[in-house]
């Protein structure tokens, strides 16, 4: 049986749902309650003939107009005379003090709910052509610092980043960790970017590139694949692809965002592409600086650009086409990139240069004479051979394994790896490591990698390669830097004791550390998350990118080595790059810079004397000691 409802249980029903809509149905209340104050008061005088003191009777419209001015002004009634009047009049201004202060009341407490709102940043931004960060990790701020300095020559940059983290505490950040923004402006919106609703805010569809970064969670690849799903496969997405660069940690996690995300993404594998670039500036000093010189936007950056005038030549007779310049690679009409290809690779129409230059502006070929090769600077190539090696790996993290396996594709037979570090079940983990062909045997030692004694036990010197880990999975960051940098003063002692150069690279965790670094004289530093950051900016800038790097630091395909000068041209004579590019191509190689190192010169990029993409026709006085930076398939 229906229970009766009264009407005055419906009226105060309809009453709290009115209430309920907010400051709008607030002010509607307080202004029809105004209304019947004003027309009672002027149907009173009207209907009474009540006037002030020595005046005429008012109407209803006049009655009403004087309440109405009494509503709105207290004062107002300060020179009201007649006693019938001025109590009709006190009435009024007493309901009209009432609903100015709630009026007043009701309004603040509006625009304080939207402020709070805003704070909150979940208004849709209404941007186009913006670049979007989605997520939010230690490597926002590299990233952000990159785009800056890329986005130098826009009229209007923006960058709209969002992550389930508070709006204001984004921009507090960004404003104590990044120095100079330029004219780039940064929207922050608080959301979580795998929810198409909140994804919205960030109005993708207008978007230039997306940039997915691997989040502070304990399962962060699956959130980075949902982002990317929630991204291409909304219903509301945009009919032409995204450009999508994506942060991912595990590389068992790779194909599901590929089939995802397909053509669109462009996926950053962040400790492969760091694990490869260790092992590499391990076994040549100075190649994390070519790295770093390659993926920073202050300097020289990689660009693929259809050169139509190239169509019909070879890549090796392109070589020289350009002086400020460095051809380095080819991308064909079905979009596969090949660096270093065959020489006589002939060069189709709709294929991309790949090519390193200061600038898109830059790239410019230019006809180049006979005589701006010298070829009686040229050296013939000498015959290499690969002898074992001994590497020693100090410290350890999730990284260790797969640097270990990359280390075996490398080594020739009877090399050895030996591993020492302190971190729970190593022996364990060692023996469960991958690791490529017989060339390498691993030995491990469960100790501590920043004692001094235990480092003199290992007689270091004997060792051919160093490399030392940061103990970032169970320590952070500026710990397990700590930990680094005590190590490498060890190292340090152990090598002037012993008056021998120790090849030292080592892993840093934050690039502020870098600096202090220096004083132990290693190597090379491989900044963790300032390489991934480059990568990840530089992928949002260029589609291609993360398959040339693929390409740069896989086994099968060319490679970048720094090679002692005097095998390519005479030493301490004027040579121009025209003739070292030559000497390179000769061997079926890509020259792309030279390394001199020289005490005392001023290095404010701390780049260890390595100059990439140097003005062809510029001569350099090579020496004992300096080396050709190329691309080479060995």
């Amino acid at each position: 049986m229906t229970q009766r409802v009264s009407l005055g249980e419906r009226l105060r029903y309809g009453f709290d749902k009115s209430m309920a809509a907010g400051p709008i149905a607030l002010i509607g209340w307080l202004g029809l309650v105004s209304l019947a104050v004003i027309i009672i008061a002027g149907l009173i005088i009207a209907i009474f003939g009540i006037a002030p003191e020595g005046g005429e009777a008012l109407g209803l419209v006049e009655g009403s107009w004087e309440a109405l001015m009494r509503t709105l002004d207290s004062g107002t009634m300060g020179g009201d005379e007649g006693w019938s009047f001025r109590i009709v009049m006190l009435g009024v201004t007493l309901a009209g003090i009432f609903i100015v202060s709630a009026l007043i009341g009701v309004i603040n407490n509006g625009l304080e709910g939207k402020l709070d709102e805003l704070r909150k940043g979940r208004s849709r931004v209404l941007e186009e052509n913006q670049t979007i960060i989605l997520n939010w990790s230690a490597s926002i701020f590299d990233i952000i610092s990159e785009l800056a300095i890329a986005n130098e020559s826009e009229r209007k940059p923006r960058l709209v980043i969002m992550a389930t983290k508070d709006k204001v505490e984004m921009e507090d950040e960004i404003a104590a960790k990044v120095a100079n923004l330029g004219k780039l402006k940064i929207i922050c919106r608080s959301g979580d970017p795998t929810d198409l609703y909140d994804l919205s805010l960030v109005s993708p569809e207008a978007s230039k590139s997306i940039i997915i970064l691997s989040p502070e969670s304990d399962d962060p690849d699956s959130q980075v694949v949902k982002t990317v799903l929630a991204l291409v496969h909304d219903p509301k997405r945009r009919a032409a692809p995204y450009r999508i660069a994506a942060e991912i940690r595990d590389a068992k996690n790779a194909d599901v965002a590929r089939i995802v995300g397909g053509k669109e993404v462009q996926l950053v594998l962040a400790d492969e592409l760091i694990s490869r670039i260790v092992v590499h500036s391990s076994r040549q000093s100075g190649l994390s600086a070519v790295y770093s010189e390659l993926l920073d936007f202050d300097g020289c950056e990689i660009y693929t650009a259809e050169q139509k005038e190239l169509t019909g030549k070879t890549y090796g007779e392109a070589l020289t086409a350009y002086e400020s310049c460095a051809l380095i690679g080819l991308c064909d009409p079905d979009g596969k990139v090949k660096m270093n290809p065959a020489h006589d690779t002939v060069i189709v129409a709709g294929s991309r240069a790949i090519i390193i230059a200061e600038d898109d502006g830059a790239i410019k070929t230019k006809l180049v004479p006979a005589t701006s090769v010298d070829t009686a600077l040229l050296r013939q190539a000498p015959a290499r051979g690969r002898d074992a090696e001994r590497t020693l790996i100090l410290g350890w993290n999730r990284r260790g394994p797969m640097i270990a396996f990359e280390l075996s594709r490398y080594v020739a037979p009877g090399s050895v790896l030996t591993i020492v570090a302190d971190t729970p079940d190593i022996e364990a983990e060692i023996a469960a490591m991958p690791i490529s062909g017989e060339n390498l045997k691993v030995e491990c030692q469960n100790a501590d990698s920043s004692n001094r004694g235990v480092l003199q036990a290992l007689d270091i010197p004997a060792y051919d390669h160093v490399m030392v880990l940061g103990y970032s999975d169970h320590l952070p960051a500026q710990s397990a830097d700590t930990r680094t940098l005590v190590t490498l003063l060890h190292l340090r002692r152990i090598a002037d004791v012993a008056g021998k150069h120790i090849g030292v690279v080592s892993e840093m965790a934050d690039v502020r550390n870098r600096e202090l670094a220096e004083v132990t004289r290693a190597d090379d530093f491989v900044v963790s998350n300032k390489l991934v950051s480059l990568m990840l900016a530089q992928a949002s800038e260029n589609e291609f990118l993360s398959a040339i790097f693929d390409d740069l630091l896989d086994e099968e395909g060319s490679e970048i080595y720094m090679r002692n000068a005097e095998d390519y041209v005479a030493l301490d004579v004027p040579v121009n790059f025209y003739t070292v590019t030559e000497a390179a191509r000769q061997r079926g190689e890509s020259a792309l810079g030279y390394c001199r190192r020289r005490p005392g010169e001023n290095d404010a990029r701390m780049m260890g004397g390595v100059v990439v993409n140097p003005t062809k026709s510029d001569a350099v006085v090579y020496t004992a000691g300096d080396r050709i930076i190329v691309l080479a398939e060995d």
